[in-house]
C-alpha cells in the first residue's frame, strides 16, 4: 500500500479510539436536515510525507488530483477569489451572486505589499526569495487575515504555508520543503485533497525555482471525524490498498505561472470505487 494509506489509517484509528466527542456541545455546524453536526476529534495531528520517495495519494479511493491541482492554481497562480474561475463546483455553497468568495484565499494571495525590491504579492515574494534567497527562514504565505475575516465567506482551513529548503547529500540541487498548517479538517471529504493539493504545490515551486521536492508536513489543529462519517471510514479503511501511482510534471515547464492541468501527469494509479454520497456538514 502508498504511505499515504498508512497514514491515513493510522489516523482514523486514532481518531476513533482515542478522540473526545463534541456531541452536545455547541458547535458550528449543521447537517441538511438542520441537526447538528457533532464530531470525533483529536488535537494536533502531524503527518510527514516525503515526495523524493512517493507521490502521497489514497489508493483506498480516488483522489481527483487534476482538481486538486486546479484548485491551487485558482488559488496561488490565478489568485483568484470567483468560482467561475475554478472547473470543479466544490465553493458553490460558499459564492455570492458574482461568484465571489469574498476576501478569502487567492484574494489574499494575490494582495500586493512593499519591499526594498519593489511591489509584490505573496506567491511572487514565495519565488523571488527561493530563487534569490533560498536558505530565508521567512519564505511563507498566509490567508488567515483578521481584519479581512468579515469579509470572507468562508475563514480558511489551510490558512499557511512556510517554505524551508535543505541541501541533502550527495544530491546537486537544493530541496525544497514545506510546511502546510490547517485549522481545522473533515478528515474523511478533505484529508487526501488537501495534502495531494499542496503536494502538486510543492512541486510546481520547486520545479520552478531549480529545486527538488522534498518533505511535506501537513500540521492539522483539529482533525475530527463528523459523527455521520464513523461508520463510512470504518468501512473505507478496511479496504485492500496499492502502490502509490508516479506523478509527475511536464519537465519543459520552468514558470510557476505557465503550469496548467494538462501538466500533471499521472501513472499507474490503481485505486478502490469511489465513496459516494458522502453527507457533508455546513
Amino acid at each position: 500500500m502508498s504511505y499515504a494509506d498508512t497514514l491515513f489509517i493510522n489516523m482514523c484509528h486514532d481518531i476513533i479510539e482515542n478522540g473526545t466527542s463534541t456531541e452536545g456541545e455547541k458547535v458550528r455546524p449543521k447537517w441538511e436536515d438542520g441537526s447538528f453536526a457533532y464530531t470525533i476529534k483529536r488535537f494536533g495531528v502531524v503527518n510527514r510525507y516525503d515526495l523524493s520517495r512517493e507521490f502521497p495519494a489514497l489508493t483506498l479511493r480516488r483522489t481527483a488530483l487534476k482538481s486538486c491541482m486546479d484548485e491551487i492554481l485558482w488559488i496561488y497562480q490565478k489568485k483568484s477569489n470567483n468560482i467561475q474561475d475554478l472547473n470543479s463546483r466544490i465553493w458553490d455553497e460558499w459564492a455570492d451572486e458574482s461568484g465571489s468568495i469574498g476576501k478569502a484565499y487567492g484574494y489574499q494571495i494575490g494582495v500586493k505589499s512593499r519591499y526594498k525590491e519593489g511591489m509584490m504579492d505573496q506567491m511572487d515574494r514565495v519565488l523571488y526569495d527561493l530563487k534569490n534567497n533560498p536558505y530565508s527562514r521567512r519564505i511563507m504565505t498566509n490567508t488567515y487575515v483578521f481584519a479581512d475575516l468579515s469579509e470572507m465567506n468562508l475563514y480558511p482551513c489551510a490558512y499557511s504555508v512556510t517554505y524551508n529548503v535543505t541541501k541533502r547529500p550527495k544530491e546537486d540541487k537544493l530541496t525544497l520543503n514545506m510546511v502546510l498548517n490547517q485549522r481545522s479538517q473533515d478528515v474523511l471529504t478533505a484529508n487526501n485533497w488537501n495534502v495531494c493539493q499542496y503536494a502538486i504545490l510543492l512541486m510546481m515551486v520547486a520545479q520552478s525555482c531549480g529545486m527538488l521536492p522534498g518533505e511535506l508536513v501537513h500540521v492539522i489543529a483539529d482533525a475530527h471525524i463528523y459523527d455521520r462519517h464513523v461508520e463510512i471510514v470504518k468501512k473505507l479503511i478496511e479496504r485492500p490498498a496499492y502502490e502509490a501511482p508516479k506523478v509527475s510534471l511536464n519537465p519543459e515547464i520552468t514558470d510557476f505561472y505557465a503550469f496548467t492541468t494538462a501538466d500533471l501527469l499521472v501513472e499507474n494509479y490503481e485505486t478502490g470505487p469511489q465513496v459516494k454520497n458522502i453527507p457533508v456538514a455546513v
